[in-house]
């Protein structure tokens, strides 16, 4: 019988089979400060022809759950996975313009552990962690979404939405 022992995950070691980041504890470049930092572009997968799919981190603290930013991607879904905690997100249907439709807003509870998948055009933007913890959430992309299909729009005061639970 042949032995294997187990070792500690190194880049180095497991290079030449893949690779991997720790997205509860990320230790790299990020967009945004606290309560919403975005650790962009943390792993990266082939899917056989020349598009890749990118694994950020979205770790979102508890804040005050005021929907006052909006966003969608015109080319892609976006996929949305809440690794330690539940949180609420907000949707819309897609628009023909950057018009947000107000009256279509839907909030949902996405339990840790549950993926949703957003189609192309969703209105959507960053979770809302519940239950006064953060929330670390895998957000996948294809890579550098957010610099060329992102088209963000920050509501009028009059128009922020309150989330009430």
């Amino acid at each position: 019988m042949k032995i294997a022992v187990p070792e500690e995950l190194s880049i180095d070691g497991f290079l030449p089979f893949g690779f991997y980041a720790n997205l509860i504890n990320p230790d790299t470049e990020k967009i945004g400060a606290t309560p919403v930092e975005f650790f962009r572009d943390m792993v990266q997968q082939g899917l056989g022809n020349q598009s890749v799919v990118s694994f950020s981190t979205c770790r979102v603290e508890p804040r005050e759950m005021i929907i006052d930013v909006t966003e969608y991607h015109s080319f892609t879904g976006e996929g949305i996975l809440p690794l330690d905690n539940d949180v609420l997100i907000h949707v819309a249907p897609a628009t023909p313009d950057a018009s947000f439709p107000f009256g279509k807003v839907r909030i949902f509870k996405v339990p840790q552990g549950t993926m949703v998948v957003l189609r192309p055009g969703t209105w959507h933007h960053a979770p809302f962690a519940i239950d006064n913890k953060p929330a670390n959430v895998l957000i996948v992309l294809p890579e550098r979404t957010y610099a060329n299909d992102c088209r963000v729009v920050e509501l009028n005061k009059n128009d922020w939405i309150k989330i009430e639970e």
